[in-house]
């Protein structure tokens, strides 16, 4: 039986090499690293679908509160898709829906040019930076089922069920009238919604669409979601104003003011976590 020193050290042949050690960690790098790729972008898909999903302003019809434009790259915002799974639609929410069938779009969206087009564009959607959509609109809630709209007083000012509202939001581009297109009286009936643009004299709503009147509305069934927050580009981030037209806002409640933060921490996870792993296995 041999002794074995405790104290002595195995020889330097015996000991694992670190240049060895950093080539096994940079193999094992590119092997997980299509691995995260696929689970981050399968994350971000699975959110878009259930929680919120990130759209394109295409148009200028909801100018100054979004910006957007023909041909050019428009705001993107995130909207929030929990929030009307237990609540309908309230006048002053900028929503996003489905157009009706009685409804065409303002703009045209450009279609890809090749396949390789196609294919960048549709990841582009799973992970926030989509294109515009034809079908999708975004608008202002001004009155709900049950209530009645029209325009204008004496002041230019679109009412509802009798009583003036409160539009700061409302937009005139420089050089053009100052003075909304009136139109007759409406009563909303259930299950919809009469919309208008905050650009209000550049804005295909409720007032025109599908000639105005009862084919203006929108189902309430078509409505995707709520914009809550400017995502891109980064001089335009910030919250979406609801303000309440009708009357003075008193606040969201608590759990509903918590959804655009926990949307957008969830929405963000997949990147974030993604970022991670790149940064750990570069600093090795």
């Amino acid at each position: 039986m041999v002794d074995v020193d405790p104290d002595q050290t195995p020889a330097d042949d015996e000991q694992p090499k670190p240049s060895s050690k950093k080539k096994k960690r940079k193999g094992n790098f590119w092997k997980e690293l299509p691995i995260l790729i696929v689970v981050a972008v399968g994350l971000a898909a699975l959110i878009q679908v259930f929680l919120g999903r990130v759209y394109m302003i295409p148009s200028e019809s909801m100018e100054q509160t979004l910006h957007g434009c023909y041909g050019c790259y428009g705001d993107r915002v995130l909207v929030d898709k929990i929030t009307y799974d237990f609540t309908d639609p309230s006048p002053g929410d900028v929503v996003v829906f489905r157009g009706p069938q009685s409804w065409q779009n303002d703009f045209v969206a450009a279609e890809p040019g090749n396949v390789v087009s196609k294919s960048l564009q549709w990841l582009g959607s799973l992970v926030g930076l989509p294109s515009a959509n034809e079908e999708d609109f975004v608008k202002r809630v001004i009155a709900v089922p049950g209530q009645t709209v029209k325009c204008c007083d004496d002041q230019n000012r679109v009412m509802v069920d009798g009583k003036a509202l409160d539009e700061p939001y409302v937009y005139y581009a420089a050089g053009g009238s100052t003075s909304q297109e009136s139109f007759a009286e409406l009563k909303i009936p259930d299950g919809y919604l009469f919309v208008l643009g905050d650009n209000r004299n550049d804005s295909c709503d409720s007032r025109c669409q599908g000639g105005g009147g009862q084919a203006g509305l929108v189902p309430i069934d078509n409505v995707i979601g709520k914009a809550r927050i400017i995502v891109l580009p980064p001089t335009r981030w910030g919250g979406v104003t609801d303000h309440n037209p009708q009357v003075v806002s008193m606040g969201a409640p608590g759990w509903q003011q918590s959804v655009p933060m926990g949307v957008g921490i969830v929405a963000a996870w997949p990147v974030l976590l993604l970022g991670r792993r790149l940064r750990r296995r570069l600093q090795r």
